[in-house]
């Protein structure tokens, strides 16, 4: 007879291997997180060289070309970004005295309203108002003036793509010699739903990014912010987070409205307008362009990309979404899995979400009771 450990033990291995595991993955981070993003961005890129290796160009070309064409598009970016942001930092100081004299103003404005005045208060915040200026003038320095530890992770993951996608077949080969016999259809299907919805999100949340970029610096520009190339490129950037990358991203503009702007006006445009951006990103651009083959929990998406964010910052954050769906794929074909399938999906949860469905009964209940009335 097969012994059983106690409830309590198997508990404790359970916790046991999660320490473990965060611990490991914190303290590689900078050997992981490249080869990961390496792999994420590989996928991007498989749809590229599947096409032009079914054009007779011979795999090593292939990837070079889709790999030349991500950077040229990085760099444009890149490049963009610099030539705006330059202005935009010779213009610090004097963003700063303009957020000092808001701030006044704004103290001024509700001792006259409130007969309300608190000289902590006002220093406390006008001491956050420096601290936020001079420290994002050295994150923008910082970010064109970065350590050599980040310039070479950020470097090599050139490298990373271009090894995924030459040896992709080896390594998939590989996972199939080692998976017993009886589970090798399971592999290949796990490994096909890998190439499809792994390179479509990637893909769909690039296309979404870039749809981005224009959108919000038009917005930008049409309700009068400075800068508005930067704040647009920067806010549309944050989407690659999901979830919280359009707040995040609405966020910094609204933020420099509010410090920096003649009038509270300006704000509320950018407010608007984000609002705005925010629908249309949820309900026209997403769900088309990205689509829904992810099916994963919202609930597991904002507590993945937190640990994700916690674990490896950014860069968790950003790829925690992909390994997740990857990780529910795997539990759709292992039959001893499919509890937390069940749970990273979103089977369970129809009848309480907000559909049209649902909305149409709860009207013909409401219109009922009424009636009974």
């Amino acid at each position: 007879m097969k012994k059983r450990f106690p409830f309590s033990a198997r508990i404790s291995f359970v916790l046991l291997a999660l320490i473990l595991f965060f611990y490991s993955v914190i303290a590689a981070r900078d050997f992981l997180y490249p080869i990961v993003l390496g792999i994420l961005f590989g996928y991007l890129l498989f749809p590229v060289v599947d096409f032009l290796e079914r054009n007779n160009f011979p795999r090593i070309p292939a990837s070079l070309i889709s790999i030349f064409l991500l950077l040229v598009i990085i760099a444009t970016v890149i490049v963009l970004i610099y030539k705006q942001a330059g202005g935009f930092i010779d213009e610090f100081p004097e963003y700063k005295q303009k957020a000092l004299a808001n701030t006044d103003k704004l103290e001024n404005a509700i001792e006259k309203r409130f007969g309300v005045s608190d000289l902590r208060l006002v220093e406390f915040i006008r001491g956050k108002v420096r601290y936020l200026f001079e420290a994002g003038n050295d994150a923008m320095n910082r970010a064109f003036t970065s350590t050599a530890g980040t310039v070479f992770r950020i470097g090599i993951l050139p490298v990373y793509i271009f090894l995924f996608l030459y040896y992709r077949t080896k390594l998939a080969t590989f996972i199939l010699q080692i998976v017993p016999k009886a589970h090798k259809k399971v592999a290949i299907n796990v490994l096909r739903q890998f190439s499809y919805v792994v390179p479509r999100y990637m893909g769909g949340v690039s296309t979404v990014v870039l749809i981005l970029c224009f959108l919000n610096s038009l917005g930008l520009l049409v309700v009068g912010l400075d800068h508005w190339i930067v704040f647009g490129i920067i806010s549309a950037l944050c989407n690659f987070v999901p979830c919280f990358g359009t707040l995040i991203g609405g966020s910094i503009p609204l933020l420099f409205a509010v410090l920096t702007g003649d009038s509270y006006l300006l704000a509320l445009r950018v407010l608007i307008l984000f609002g705005i951006i925010q629908f249309t990103e949820n309900n026209i651009l997403t769900p088309n362009i990205v689509g829904t083959n992810l099916k994963l929990n919202p609930m597991v998406i904002i507590i993945g990309i937190i640990a994700g964010g916690m674990v490896w910052g950014i860069p968790g954050m950003f790829a925690v979404v992909p390994l997740l769906a990857m990780v529910k794929i795997m539990s759709e074909n292992i039959p001893v899995l499919h509890p937390y399938s069940y749970l990273l999906g979103v089977k369970g949860t129809r009848r309480h979400a907000i559909t049209l469905e649902n909305i149409r009964r709860f009207s013909s209940r409401m219109k009922k009771k009424i009636r009974s009335l």
